[in-house]
């Protein structure tokens, strides 16, 4: 298996950052992305609670970026001519 199939996460074609996911592991982690999103959408509402709505999404997010860089394919810009 070539080093490249390890990645969770491939580079997107076009721009710089990351594509779905292209093993199960990532799909596992993008799916608890949106599985934790919902239940903080549930318990810290936007209108109820502002500043930890926006703080645990970033916290969820900054994990999300982390996990990608570490799993995923290094990034760069891309013009779609790889």
């Amino acid at each position: 298996m070539s080093p490249d199939r390890d990645y969770w996460f491939p580079a997107k074609r076009y721009g710089w950052g990351w594509g779905l996911p292209t093993r199960w592991q990532g799909w596992l982690v993008l799916v608890g992305y949106f599985v934790l999103l919902g239940a903080t959408i549930h318990a810290f509402g936007p209108d109820r609670h502002m500043a930890a709505f926006v703080l645990v999404v970033a916290l969820l997010s900054l994990v999300l970026v982390g996990i990608c860089w570490l799993k995923g394919e290094p990034p760069r810009w891309r013009w779609g001519d790889d």
